[in-house]
């Protein structure tokens, strides 16, 4: 549409001319018809509604052609790490609490808190004590800040759930919660924290394993064009460095709040165009903010989805790269067709 203004006026300028030195109005006419923009109007629409298309067949959504004209020109890319590169099914490996406390009473307030939370941690801590048959209660007065941990009442008594720096800042410290703090600064595995009453009273362990095809999807990637590879995530620094390790990851940004996330894709877009992967509903803004969004939809949340660009309507990453070729292959038949279009005119 922008250069379709700027050839309109060239070709009227060009008419005229070729009528005033010739004095025949024929030839203002033969320029008219000759320079016909059908490169611009046909060309280009048919190529990206072609790319379009096929990334359907692939099971990749994508919304609108300036998202398929983002993905081509695309040189760095955020991922989410949860749900994202790791399978996002993270499972219970280890609960510490103090000795006043028993597993089951542990995994009771932490898993009725956990049904009002969509972020995949509190599912698994929701399916972990239903698994083990702990009968679980429906959450009252809760409220969930994002990226941080969820706030509510469980059987009359005030929880907090979330990442150890949430619960942390949300209750008081005793000589068990001291101890067991210090014990798990350096475990590479998700820890959520438990507080009843304004006083942390357990730690839950969990490992999520990264996605199988993570490590072959990232190098093809790169031999596509992707110059630069950015891991956000709200977890620990520990954590994050855990999934990175092997990966062709350029850049690890742990402790991320949605509001840093959406800071990470604003600072890098200024540097390149920049598209960024993810899943969750802390991930909606970061998605809304990139140049392309890109939401992991068939087990991510639906926020995400309505935010992002482009959706991966399969559970994997092995999409991403026949997605990227798919957009510039697109852009180059449409290069050309205006090009050779035009220039033959």
């Amino acid at each position: 549409d922008r250069y379709a203004v700027a050839f309109l006026l060239f070709t009227v300028t060009l008419a005229g001319v070729a009528w005033m030195f010739s004095g025949d109005p024929e030839r203002a006419l033969a320029v008219l018809v000759v320079a016909t923009p059908c490169p611009l109007i046909l060309a280009v629409p048919v190529a990206i509604v072609a790319g379009i298309s096929r990334c359907a067949k692939i099971g990749v959504l994508v919304k609108h052609g300036g998202a398929l004209e983002g993905l081509a020109q695309t040189k760095t890319l955020l991922f989410d790490k949860t749900g994202t590169l790791t399978a996002g099914r993270p499972t219970l490996h280890e609960l510490i609490h103090d000795d006043s406390w028993s597993d089951k009473e542990l995994l009771f307030y932490a898993g009725s808190l956990a049904q009002a939370s969509h972020h995949v941690v509190a599912k698994s801590l929701a399916d972990a004590a239903t698994n083990k048959k702990i009968a679980l209660e429906v959450p009252l007065s809760v409220e969930e800040v994002p990226g941080d941990g969820v706030i509510g009442r469980v059987n009359d008594r005030d929880v907090v759930l979330g990442s150890v720096s949430f619960v942390n800042g949300k209750s008081k410290n005793s000589d068990w919660s001291q101890e067991a703090l210090s014990k798990i600064e350096d475990q590479p595995g998700l820890i959520t924290a438990v507080a009843v009453n304004g006083t942390l009273v357990g730690l839950i362990m969990l490992s999520d394993e990264v996605r199988p095809e993570a490590n072959r999807t990232l190098h093809l990637l790169r031999k596509i064009g992707i110059r630069r590879m950015v891991l956000l995530t709200g977890d620990r620094q520990e954590v994050a460095n855990a999934v990175a390790q092997g990966l062709p990851i350029d850049t690890v940004i742990a402790h991320s709040t949605p509001q840093g996330k959406v800071q990470a894709v604003q600072d890098e877009e200024r540097l390149a165009v920049s598209a960024m992967v993810g899943d969750g509903v802390n991930d909606a803004p970061a998605l809304a903010a990139a140049r392309v969004g890109i939401a992991m939809g068939a087990r991510g949340a639906g926020a995400s989805s309505e935010a992002a660009d482009v959706v991966l309507l399969v559970d994997t990453l092995a999409r991403l790269p026949e997605v990227f070729f798919i957009a510039r292959r697109s852009f180059n038949i449409a290069w050309q067709s205006v090009f050779f279009g035009i220039g033959l005119s």
